[in-house]
């Protein structure tokens, strides 16, 4: 699976029925097409953390919702996304989603988090392009796409409009909230700008700041974006299928893939086998790693946006929860509620010293709970046994 819990397994097969068909400019999610299961809030102006003096105006969040609130309102969950996921967390792909839940095998009957038991609610996030307010979305000044004009969003911002829709479901406190990757990272936001409103966080594959590393792997994916000249420094949204910048998105999304396997994963399954017959040295075939990174690389263009992607990685770049909070440490103090930290041991984009420098911020977490596995950062969402069983057993401890 990638980062967000897409399937992968099946890379060399059928993309789906738009496999041959031109790559849509973009595939983000307008005004008039189908809502799916979406809900819409219409939050109003986002008051922006990098400007001061700025808002982000008639902001509206797409969500999901499953099961219902109890009388006594300790039974919501909040799940947040990885980088390129959306609201859609549990469900078949069916009209106005194009990919089935991408956390299927945590969330549904039965599994650690049920909509028999819990309200479950998933946002997109404030510059996403599934159906959030992002750069994609109308201009409310003139009706035409954001693009280029967008401004620049970080993970608090994202989590004070989350706030704002938890106020709206009528969500006082949080029993859990959780998600892997950057939904972590907003997880563990909140326990500090709403810190009586989250029962428990559960961030995986996560990290209290990002590094040095981590922004670098993210600049040489903001790079390739920018190079494409079919990126248009963002205004594509008025190209023909086939003219918009998924070569750059593409190559940005290459980079992100092969950090979120391991070297020993690739190796193992991949070596330096040729897809097919096809002979790489000199002849024009490739080498079978090749072919499944570009294959990821086409599957996103299909069903994301190149603007959404530079700025959910600019707002991965701004995260660090200690930022002018005193660091980290002082910062994590305040929250004393349960923490279950989970990472994975081959993970080299967000290795296991990160989640352990969170597990001793936090006092209510009971140690890194780590999934074994060859597979790398996406070892949490394939390894789907070992994570559920810790999820499941915490859950049941709240």
């Amino acid at each position: 699976m990638d980062d967000d819990g897409i399937e992968t397994e099946a890379w060399a097969a059928d993309e789906g029925p738009a496999i041959g068909a031109p790559i849509p400019a973009s595939a983000a999610w307008r005004e008039g097409d189908h809502p799916g299961r979406r809900r819409f809030f219409a939050l109003g102006d986002l008051a922006l953390e990098a400007d001061p003096m700025g808002v982000l105006p008639d902001v509206t969040l797409a969500y999901e919702t499953w099961g219902d609130l109890n009388p006594a309102k300790d039974n919501a969950v909040y799940i947040a996304h990885a980088l390129t996921g959306d609201s859609h967390v549990w469900g078949p792909a069916e009209d106005g989603h194009i990919t089935g839940g991408w956390w299927n095998a945590m969330v549904g009957p039965g599994r650690p988090i049920d909509p028999e038991r819990h309200f479950i609610v998933c946002a997109n996030v404030v510059g996403g392009c599934q159906g959030t307010t992002g750069p994609a979305s109308a201009h409310p000044g003139d009706g035409r796409p954001w693009g280029s004009r967008f401004p620049y969003v970080t993970m608090r911002d994202m989590v004070n409009a989350e706030i704002a829709l938890a106020d709206h479901l009528g969500v006082d406190r949080w029993r859990l909230i959780t998600g892997p990757s950057m939904g972590g990272m907003r997880a563990i936001e909140w326990t500090v700008m709403a810190p009586g409103r989250v029962g428990a966080i559960a961030p995986v594959g996560s990290t209290a700041a990002v590094t040095a590393d981590q922004i670098a792997w993210s600049t040489t994916q903001l790079a390739a974006i920018a190079a494409d000249p079919k990126y248009r420094d963002g205004d594509y949204y008025d190209a023909a299928d086939g003219d918009g910048p998924h070569v750059g998105l593409g190559i940005a999304r290459m980079i992100a893939h092969t950090t979120y396997r391991s070297e020993r994963e690739l190796a193992d399954r991949f070596g330096r086998s040729y897809q097919g017959d096809s002979d790489p040295l000199g002849k024009g075939g490739l080498f079978a790693v090749q072919s499944y990174l570009q294959h990821h690389a086409r599957k996103l263009a299909r069903r994301f946006d190149a603007n959404t992607y530079v700025r959910l990685a600019q707002a991965i770049q701004s995260h660090d929860v200690g930022r002018d909070r005193g660091g980290v440490e002082t910062a994590l103090a305040r929250y004393t509620d349960p923490a279950l930290v989970i990472a994975v041991d081959s993970d080299r984009l967000y290795p296991l010293k990160n989640s352990q420098r969170l597990d001793s911020a936090l006092s209510g977490s009971d140690g890194v709970k780590v999934v074994h596995s060859p597979v790398g950062h996406d070892g949490f969402l394939v390894e789907s046994g070992q994570l559920n069983a810790f999820m499941q057993e915490f859950e049941r401890s709240l």
